[in-house]
């Protein structure tokens, strides 16, 4: 059984990765409302892509480690770490004016 510190330190570093995964996928635009929904529209139109990724990854460990099931907590880090990294990809389009149509 896990002591109370590995539990602690490991919900933490859950919830900062999660907070990083926003903050990766955040929007800015000059007002609350319209970050919000620019946020919420890069959320979601990275999600399906990132939830593939990531059962692909799930499904090779599986596999590897013999059929022995990923807990879900380790399942959604790897989809916020995998999250991370589309959110910067794609923040790096958008910024660079990649989405923009002339």
């Amino acid at each position: 059984m896990e002591t109370t510190e590995v539990k602690k330190g490991s919900s933490v570093s859950f919830y900062v990765t999660a907070a990083v995964y926003v903050l990766f996928n955040l929007r800015l635009a000059p007002d609350f409302l319209t970050s919000v929904l620019a946020t919420g529209k890069q959320i979601l139109l990275t999600a399906p892509y990132v939830i593939g990724i990531t059962f692909v990854a799930v499904s090779v460990v599986q596999y590897m480690a013999d059929g022995e099931k990923v807990p879900w907590p380790q399942r959604l880090r790897l989809f916020f770490t995998i999250g991370i990294f589309a959110g910067l990809v794609y923040g790096i389009y958008d910024y660079t004016g990649g989405g923009l149509v002339q």
